[in-house]
């Protein structure tokens, strides 16, 4: 397991060392990153206005239940029923309690729901800077390329391009390879 968690380290150093070589790849990388993150996301915004639609409906019925049970309590009471209003009061009590869970769970699922759409919308924002940044990047490069084919049309016009100050060691060479040229020409003239 040490070697491969290794090798993974060493791998994943790498992609992030590249990766900074090359922020266009990077900048390509996090929006596909993001575009997967705004899928997800959207499927669980529909996930949850399923479970909430749902929700809804249970508690409709569980109301119309609750409507029901209450009305046949007064009928058994005013039949003088003692034996059946009890049980259907806790019946009633059952439906209260589920309809209050239900009730419960659907503002639980309605605040994950709002802070999907949160979530969504802060995707979709950083996804339009990274696709702006990558944009503004490729401008950049473009510019810079023109800017060096032209400087290749025209050396003077561009001075970062110059040959660089003489170096030293590259001066003794060629005042070296510069008198051993004059040497041989003056022997071969001597012969």
């Amino acid at each position: 397991m040490g070697l491969f968690e290794d090798f993974s380290q060493f791998l994943e150093t790498r992609l992030e060392e590249f990766l900074a070589a090359h922020p266009h790849l990077e900048l390509q990388a996090l929006e596909e990153q993001l575009r997967e993150q705004e899928q997800d996301t959207l499927r669980l915004i529909a996930s949850l206005q399923t479970q909430e639609e749902r929700l809804e409906a249970d508690i409709l019925d569980t109301a119309q239940d609750i409507q029901r049970w209450h009305i046949r309590i007064q009928k058994a009471q005013a039949a003088g029923r003692e034996d059946l209003v009890k049980p259907a009061q806790e019946r009633e009590a059952l439906l209260l309690r589920r309809g209050n869970q239900l009730w419960g769970q659907r503002l639980g699922v309605q605040e994950r729901l709002e802070q999907a759409k949160t979530l969504k919308q802060n995707i979709q924002s950083r996804r339009q800077e990274v696709h702006a940044k990558a944009a503004q990047l490729r401008a950049e490069q473009a510019q810079f390329s023109q800017e060096r084919v032209s400087s290749w049309d025209n050396p003077t016009s561009n001075t970062r391009f110059q040959k660089p100050a003489a170096d030293p060691l590259e001066q003794v060479f060629s005042d070296w390879e510069t008198e051993d040229e004059l040497n041989q020409l003056k022997r071969q003239m001597g012969q």
